[in-house]
């Protein structure tokens, strides 16, 4: 019998694929079947085209609920639930002071390489990458094992705070070379307003659930029950675990 009052959500980078690449068949394949013993819901930072370009175009309506930009764009089945806008809350003066010293830091950052596309504005959120988003993976791969042994985003998103201690902002250090900035409240807990009250039983995973990764909050929020993975083989072996193994259904 499928628990239709228990839903499962997955970060994406890390847990159900590597990093901003496309997921593998077998775990897509796996996430289908799934569906017949809990709902599942998708819970990432990027837009939803990233998304889709890593779990098909279908990724709104394939999965019970798609939760992009940490459900500030919030699908249920393939229909739109509501969308959240940053320019509205923050306003645009606020935002062109935050991007305009944010470019001036990354255009004074001594790195290795700096490529293009260093801040991308999405509809909920900033986000920041110190070599630029149009970098290679090659190049994401060497920055990653850069930066964790420089610094480079925990220094970065240190002076964010100092510089705008005023505004109620919130960073998270999430997948190879950026994080991602918001209004408090807007990580990935956002997308729980959607579900408080159909689910009795909410289970998350996710790779980033150190404190300042882009998990950590629903990861340890009292409404969720959270799973900390090392990569979509780790999260597909706890699932079968948790939720299909015939001791855990009956």
């Amino acid at each position: 019998m499928a628990k239709l009052s228990t839903i499962a959500l997955f970060d994406v980078d890390g847990t159900l694929t590597v990093p901003r690449n496309a997921a593998d068949p077998a775990t897509l394949s796996f996430l289908q079947e799934l569906r017949k013993f809990v709902k599942v819901g998708i819970v990432g930072g990027s837009d939803l085209v990233k998304i889709q370009e890593q779990l098909g175009q279908k990724a709104s309506s394939e999965y019970d609920y798609c939760f992009s930009e940490n459900g500030l764009v919030a699908h249920q089945e393939g229909q739109l639930l509501a969308v959240q806008s940053l320019k509205k809350e923050l306003g645009e003066p606020t935002l062109k002071r935050f991007i305009n010293f944010t470019l001036h830091y990354i255009a004074d950052l001594d790195i290795p390489i700096k490529r293009g596309t260093f801040v991308e504005f999405r509809k909920g959120m900033l986000n920041v990458s110190p070599i630029g988003r149009n970098c290679s993976q090659e190049e994401r791969d060497d920055f990653q094992a850069y930066d964790e042994k420089a610094g480079v985003r925990k220094a970065f998103v240190e002076v964010l705070k100092r510089e705008f201690a005023d505004l109620p902002l919130c960073y998270s250090i999430g997948g190879q070379i950026s994080f991602d900035v918001f209004p408090k409240g807007w990580d990935k807990t956002y997308c729980l307003r959607f579900l408080d009250d159909k689910f009795k039983t909410i289970h998350f995973f996710g790779d980033k659930t150190f404190q300042g990764g882009n998990d950590y909050e629903i990861y340890e929020s009292p409404r969720t029950i959270g799973h900390a993975v090392t990569s979509p083989f780790d999260t597909i072996s706890q699932c079968r675990k948790l939720f299909m193994e015939p001791s855990d259904i009956a």
